[in-house]
């Protein structure tokens, strides 16, 4: 194969890690992000730092409470050395919470510096550190679900997402 092409598809592969991972926070799927990390992998967050399955406990432990999330991807550049590579994923985290005055909006902005080994030719992270560059809280103002109250929603497990037999016209 084609080394730019063998790169390229490389990329592909290390990218879906990402959202993968994006998916497996806002579902609260601690299978699907498991499945993103080498088990010998590290997780290096400043506030807490262990091995993925720690990590991802307490992560969607802390997610559990909240009454919604969303976690975006921006730029992701990736270089990739042999059967490794660096990479720097841009991210948006949308977090509703409860609190006695109402619903408040996080938004923790930030890049993931990770970096993926491909062993058995599976590309997966062996070590993922958040670096925070902004934050922004702020009461929930949200009209939407007012306004359209029958909206479809996004959920947890039952999320719309995870029943794809029912994406055909009825």
């Amino acid at each position: 194969m084609d080394s730019k092409l063998a790169a390229y598809l490389a990329k592909q592969e290390i990218y879906e890690l990402s959202c993968r991972y994006m998916r497996g926070l806002d579902r609260l799927d601690t299978k699907l992000l498991l499945e993103q990390f080498w088990e010998d992998g590290w997780c290096e967050y400043g506030f807490f730092n262990s091995g993925p399955a720690e990590f991802i406990e307490f992560a969607t432990s802390a997610l559990r409470g909240h009454v919604a999330n969303q976690h975006l991807i921006g730029n992701v550049l990736i270089d990739i050395e042999g059967d490794e590579a660096l990479g720097e994923v841009y991210f948006h985290a949308y977090h509703k919470m409860a609190t006695e005055q109402g619903f408040e909006d996080m938004i923790i902005a930030g890049r993931y510096l990770d970096r993926y080994e491909n062993r058995g030719d599976v590309w997966k992270f062996a070590y993922r550190s958040e670096v925070v560059d902004w934050s922004r809280s702020q009461p929930t103002n949200d009209p939407y679900f007012d306004l359209a109250p029958d909206c479809l929603r996004g959920s947890r497990a039952d999320d719309p997402v995870y029943q794809g037999d029912k994406r055909r016209r009825p």
